[in-house]
């Protein structure tokens, strides 16, 4: 080879190379940006306190979004609404009872309490767990004194992992060791951000989920809390209008959990 073809076929070999840096580059940036479209802030909302009325449930799964429904165990309609509820492509959780700091309150029927033995512990979460068809995970339902203790709750989390399931932390305490003992455990686990309806009017509500859409937005997820009232569903409606141009989503909560 000539020194006029050499220069000639190195000149075209380096032109080959910038081309294909520069495309490289350009596919780089387009699956960078493809990647970042679904990095767009998640907000799970969860229901609560389900098994006691089909009326006030269907008032949610009429809103036609993903919506996490939280069943309380050994109700009436416990089993039925959950069958309602998966077969509508909604994502079932097990709603636990668990002891509240005040003796004089009643957390229902298949509640855990301070005290109970590991064995007690494991054969009560069984069955509610078998009382509460497609449950994919639990949260707790009261349990300000029960998740504050560290041995009860992980041995109730300890009944949760054995059947494959994750936790979320309804936070009814600020000391509650539930998130943390999940976490040691190896669970996919999460905790509530904001309750929605501790004052339920719709005003009030709506306020809430403004500031659910406000920690969705600078963090990249949340999760609110709320209970089958009427007005919790309407304010729910109108912030359905809120957000449909903000870029936020809604998705069941299994899609926003830490995972080990």
């Amino acid at each position: 080879m000539n020194r006029r073809d050499f220069l000639l076929k190195s000149t075209s070999c380096l032109a080959g190379s910038l081309f294909g840096l520069n495309a490289f580059s350009k596919a780089l940036a387009f699956g960078e940006q493809k990647s970042n479209s679904f990095c767009k802030p998640r907000i799970a909302l969860i229901i609560d306190d389900i098994g006691f009325s089909f009326s006030r449930t269907r008032l949610f799964l009429d809103l036609k979004v993903p919506i996490t429904f939280s069943i309380l165990p050994r109700l009436e309609h416990s089993h039925d609404l959950a069958y309602e509820i998966h077969g509508k492509g909604h994502e079932v959780m097990l709603h636990q009872p668990m002891e509240p700091l005040s003796s004089d309150i009643d957390p229902g029927p298949g509640a855990l309490y301070v005290g109970y033995g590991a064995m007690r512990i494991a054969n009560i979460m069984e069955e509610n767990i078998r009382n509460v068809p497609f449950a994919a995970g639990v949260n707790n339902h009261m349990g300000s004194r029960f998740t504050e203790c560290p041995r009860e709750i992980k041995e109730a989390l300890k009944a949760v992992r054995k059947k494959d399931l994750f936790f979320v932390d309804s936070l009814t305490s600020s000391r509650s060791m539930g998130y943390k003992t999940a976490r040691g455990l190896h669970m996919p686990a999460a905790c509530r951000n904001i309750f929605l309806d501790n004052v339920p009017n719709e005003s009030d509500i709506l306020v809430q989920l403004t500031k659910l859409k406000r920690h969705a937005q600078k963090h990249g997820r949340a999760i609110g809390i709320g209970h089958p009232f009427p007005k919790t569903a309407a304010a729910i409606g109108h912030f359905l209008k809120d957000i449909k141009a903000s870029g936020i989503s809604l998705v069941h909560v299994s899609k926003i959990l830490k995972r080990a």
